[in-house]
């Protein structure tokens, strides 16, 4: 088991894992940031030794660092970014006051007569632009 204090003859050698922050939660058990994770991965893989006999070797249960190695073979997606997408507002002046135009996609024409609707007409647009 990978040792916070240093103290544990089993802990993680030196030239495997850098000085980097470590941190221990509620429960004791040892937090290991990405990068040293990426340093475990690498120096695994410079050894040729199989994931068993490397976890045994720097004291890591086999499960975490198989697991570790499975994530980092997983091919990675890559992020959908959202379109945006831009609304025309048409403010228009009518006998019954001022009116706010908004024409939606497919020809759909949104009217705000009372500044007491922006709000309402605000979460109209969001949740049409997450069905989009």
């Amino acid at each position: 088991m990978i040792s916070a204090s240093g103290s544990d003859a089993s802990a993680i050698p030196a030239a495997v894992l850098p000085k980097l922050p470590v941190t221990v939660d509620t429960r004791g058990r040892v937090r290991v940031s990405k990068e040293q994770r990426r340093d475990i991965l690498a120096a695994m893989t410079r050894s040729g030794e199989s994931v068993p006999r490397f976890a045994k070797r720097i004291g890591l249960k086999y499960s975490t660092l198989a697991r570790w190695v499975q994530f980092s073979r997983r091919p990675k997606r890559p992020r959908r970014q959202p379109q945006l997408q831009l609304l025309e507002a048409v403010v228009a002046s009518e006998p019954l006051g001022p009116v706010l135009q908004v024409q939606l996609p497919g020809g759909v024409r949104l009217e705000l007569r009372d500044v007491s609707q922006v709000p309402l007409a605000a979460a109209l647009v969001r949740a049409l632009e997450k069905s989009c």
